[in-house]
């Protein structure tokens, strides 16, 4: 798996010869850009296009707001049909996240997790479900949910992930010596392996599949105008929204009379204390695990055969050596952070780490510059399949709110990357990516490549 040369080489221009935004992502590496480089008065966290600038452009600024500016406040980007919000702290290191995820209590989910702007509460826990949720409820919600993850439940998908995955790159081998060898690594890899694992959880019908792809990229957008058919982002959102939410509980009702051995009859049925979720709640959850088990570990696959094309000599040492599946998924999440921030909202008067703050303050947890603080990882910039031990905040930080579902992702990424080494080991990037024009999800809308290169 290479990346295959084009024009000039980036050792070739020097970072002040171009501005950043005019910079091919795959143009710079992080040691090409220097904190100092980075002029703060231009970066803006709330700012879509800011987000396209290169990632090491990002990751500079991260570390220049670190040392400076660890708690940098910011206004809320404006969205039509959403007033005006009081903006933001952003949390960009490593100890200030974690002592706030710890502190559910004064720094509460219940108020809006997943946007930067405040929304009606019923809108915000449609889309974010136990994201969205505090204690008491949050905790009865994961019991009952926790419930349904059974050993035997868990093995029967691992069982379905390896089916799904072998099945998925015999498609796309099909493919490719059908045509010129070219496949696009987000459409026919990272995109159907977890869409069809949390349809087969589900116990989603085939015919249902394809508007669940179209829906969860829309809800993931982030706004992105080519994701979007209209000028109203809201609008699609909730439209996207609805229309899962009305095919689960379609689903939710007919497991009712009619169960089968898939997670939904599995939700159905699970009770704490009496109380079994709603089929509103299932259809939440649903929209939950689309956000958390589809599109994160998709792009944790994409974003991670980039990062392997960029430094060819960990993919060897990877594919080359089964031992290192744990640490190699676990550095490719470090390095790519697929959720880029949270967002927690203060209940309180207090003070954190030097920052006085009250009530009803919003703090951004920013994971993906965490997960790159010099005073946790060694050398961070530096990408490293055996990396151990690797504390990372990829599948979120101490508290209430760790990823639910972070072994199953972490098992599935796993099987993924050795099954890609092991039948397409000739798959080589050949252009740079088309990468998702958002804040919220670090994401790729394609990543060119061929097979039957000389790997």
């Amino acid at each position: 798996m290479t990346v295959a040369p084009e024009g000039v080489a980036p050792e070739d221009v020097a970072p002040e010869d171009v501005a950043p935004e005019d910079v091919a992502p795959e143009d710079v590496a992080p040691e090409d850009v220097a904190p100092e480089d980075v002029d703060l008065a231009s970066v803006d966290l709330s700012d879509r296009t800011w987000w396209t600038t290169p990632p090491a452009y990002r990751h500079a600024a991260f570390d220049r707001l670190r040392r400076e500016r660890p708690f940098a406040f910011f206004a809320e980007p404006d969205i039509p049909g959403i007033p005006a919000g009081p903006g933001y702290h952003a949390v960009t290191r490593y100890a200030d996240l974690e002592a706030i995820s710890s502190q559910p209590a004064v720094f509460c989910s219940g108020r809006g997790a997943v946007s930067m702007q405040d929304v009606p509460a019923e809108l915000h826990e449609f889309f974010g479900s136990l994201i969205s949720m505090d204690d008491p409820r949050h905790a009865k919600i994961r019991r009952i949910v926790s419930k349904t993850f059974t050993p035997r439940m868990l093995e029967r998908t691992l069982d379905s992930v390896r089916a799904i995955v072998d099945d998925v790159l015999a498609r796309t081998r099909a493919k490719a010596e059908a045509g010129d060898g070219t496949i696009d690594v987000v459409a026919d890899i990272a995109a159907p392996i977890p869409l069809r694992v949390i349809c087969d959880m589900m116990g989603v019908p085939e015919q249902d599949r394809p508007g669940v792809l179209a829906n969860s990229n829309i809800v993931l957008s982030g706004g992105d105008p080519e994701l979007i058919e209209n000028d109203d982002p809201l609008t699609a959102f909730l439209t996207a929204g609805m229309e899962m939410a009305a095919l689960m509980e379609r689903l939710a009702a007919e497991r009712m009379t009619d169960p089968r051995d898939d997670l939904t009859t599995a939700l159905v049925r699970s009770e704490v204390d009496g109380e079994k979720l709603s089929h509103q709640e299932i259809a939440s959850f649903f929209i939950l695990l689309l956000v958390a088990g589809n599109e994160t570990t998709r792009n944790a696959i994409s974003q991670g055969l980039l990062a392997l094309a960029e430094h060819p000599d960990q993919r060897a040492r990877w594919a080359a050596d089964p031992g290192l599946d744990r640490t190699g998924v676990e550095e490719v999440v470090r390095w790519v952070s697929p959720v880029t921030w949270m967002r927690r909202t203060a209940t309180q008067d207090g003070e954190i780490n030097g920052l006085r703050f009250t009530a009803g303050e919003k703090f951004l947890l920013f994971y993906a510059a965490a997960n790159r603080d010099p005073a946790v990882f060694a050398d961070p910039q530096r990408f490293d399949v055996g990396r151990d031990p690797n504390p990372h905040v990829g599948f979120g930080s101490k508290g209430p709110h760790f990823c639910l579902g972070a072994h199953l992702a972490r098992r599935e990424l796993q099987v993924t990357f050795r099954a890609i080494f092991d039948q397409l080991p000739d798959l080589e990037v050949t252009g740079p990516p088309d990468r998702l024009a958002s804040s919220f999800v670090n994401g790729l809308k394609r990543l060119p490549a061929r097979l039957g290169g000389d790997g």
